[in-house]
């Protein structure tokens, strides 16, 4: 299932922030983001973005690596998410996923990086650096 699908390893290190569901975000701190998602839920809301963006979320992890998986991907595909995450469990590698309508993004805990990516690699995948 990753044979010949390529990914792109984004350059900065990545945050997981969760904030109340009501919380009130600043979307001027993320216009010098190349890449973020916010996720709001009945519970939460979820914000994945570069470190250096900070929205003063009390539980907020630091140490991800962001990959890219080049796209767009047709909507009506099916196990793309499962086989990447079976490459990576099977490599010991957890993640955090984020899905948009033309693609996919995978964060690998950053002390995991380089097991992640000699699975993915192994699988037949490509990996090139933003």
């Amino acid at each position: 299932m990753l044979r010949g699908r390529s990914f792109t390893l984004l350059p900065e290190p990545f945050c997981i922030q969760r904030l109340a569901a009501g919380a009130q975000l600043d979307l001027g701190r993320f216009r010098d983001a190349a890449w973020y998602s916010i996720t709001r839920t009945q519970n939460e809301l979820s914000v994945v973005a570069p470190e250096a963006v900070d929205v003063g979320a009390a539980e907020r992890e630091l140490g991800w690596a962001c990959l890219q998986l080049e796209g767009p991907l047709d909507l009506g595909m099916v196990g793309v998410l499962a086989g990447i995450s079976r490459v990576l469990a099977d490599a010991g590698v957890s993640l955090f996923s984020v899905s948009t309508f033309d693609t996919d993004h995978v964060l690998i805990r950053r002390v995991d990086l380089e097991r992640g990516l000699a699975a993915l690699r192994a699988a037949g995948a490509l990996v090139k650096e933003a």
